[in-house]
């Protein structure tokens, strides 16, 4: 493949991918998975919905190219021995010693030390090289980029959600983490031509992850694609390269509209948030698990 958008170095990880990662919970087949690695991908997501045709594709490309491939392991558990477990499981579905990043899933608050120390722990055990942390709340990151211990942080970016090019990436230290984006279609909202002003195009899949792919501060994205085709259009973006400033003032003008149109669900994601933080800090304060 040639990609006007360039491998890249995750922050500091020193770990080189190609950036525009594959996930793993959407339905996208082995088949696919592995006609993207020949593409020339290498950032793999084996994240929370874990179909055993993706994972058996994951593990033959893994083992293939391990020095190569970049996989990352999601965790959602709130407990050390949680996170141990689920990684250890999913090192063994996979046919793996170790991944390239375990992922402390969805943490909106600052990820207790007791969680951190854990997840270090599992790397000076080699069974992790590098950490990284998601969640939905931003002003959670700059707090977040501050530790060593993290490689890493996955956030929400898109043009209907630009709100971390005012509340983190201005705030990153210039040695900080890598940063990778998830959700670059808006969960397809940015695709709905009701959504879109009358009179605009509306933007394709390859224009979304363009436009993510196009900020300086982004090192990564992740592709939710559900089929082959979506694949492709998700890999048309390495082709195309960044937008111009004229294709990115137009996918800011859509993002807005559709993000005025759809404040409603931005609400009730603004709820469930809320509801996991607490549910989070009442499991991490009696030792709960996952």
């Amino acid at each position: 493949m040639t990609c006007s958008f360039s491998p890249v170095k995750l922050g500091r990880t020193g770990l080189r991918v190609v950036p525009l990662g594959v996930a793993a919970s959407y339905g996208l087949t082995g088949r696919d998975l592995e006609r993207a690695f020949e593409r020339g991908l290498n950032f793999f997501y084996w994240g929370s919905r874990r179909t055993p045709d993706f994972g058996r594709a994951l593990g033959r490309i893994a083992r293939r190219g391990r020095e190569r491939v970049v996989t990352v392991i999601q965790s959602y558990a709130r407990s050390p021995s949680g996170i141990a477990s689920s990684l250890e499981n999913a090192l063994r579905g996979l046919g793996l010693d170790y991944t390239d990043v375990l992922l402390l899933g969805w943490w909106n608050v600052p990820t207790p030390e007791r969680i951190l120390a854990s997840a270090h722990d599992l790397v000076g055990r080699g069974l992790a090289r590098h950490l990284m942390v998601s969640g939905h709340r931003r002003p959670t990151f700059p707090v977040l980029a501050r530790d060593p211990r993290l490689g890493l942080l996955m956030m929400r970016y898109n043009a209907a959600h630009p709100g971390a090019e005012r509340d983190v990436f201005p705030h990153l230290p210039a040695d900080g983490p890598g940063i990778v984006a998830y959700t670059a279609t808006s969960w397809r909202q940015l695709l709905d031509p009701r959504l879109v002003p009358e009179g605009e195009r509306v933007p394709t899949g390859t224009d979304c992850y363009r436009f993510v792919l196009s900020s300086a501060k982004v090192d990564a994205c992740y592709t939710g694609a559900r089929s082959g085709e979506e694949l492709d259009a998700a890999m048309r973006a390495l082709e195309l390269g960044p937008l111009n400033e004229q294709e990115l003032a137009w996918m800011r003008r859509v993002g807005e509209r559709v993000r005025e149109r759809t404040r409603l669900r931005t609400g009730g994601m603004a709820l469930l948030d809320r509801f996991v933080n607490v549910i989070s800090g009442l499991r991490c304060a009696v030792g709960g698990g996952s």
